[in-house]
């Protein structure tokens, strides 16, 4: 998949755990699980706009596109 997810270098940036993101934006440690591994279809912008409110980020810092 050409878009890939850094999530776990943000969290690692900001000294974050999964679970601690997960509770903070209502999601659940599954789900944020299944979104940083990259196994996600789809990610509501709502989502991504708690996630980078929390990890005070922009979406390109999560989201980057790499040519296959």
């Amino acid at each position: 998949m050409p878009i890939v997810i850094n999530l776990d270098v943000m969290l690692a940036r900001r000294k974050m755990k999964s679970n601690e993101l997960a509770e903070r934006i209502g999601l659940t440690t599954v789900n944020l699980s299944i979104l940083k591994t990259g196994k996600v279809k789809a990610i509501r912008l709502s989502t991504l706009e708690a996630i980078c409110r929390e990890l005070e980020c922009q979406p390109a810092d999560i989201l980057e596109y790499k040519e296959e």
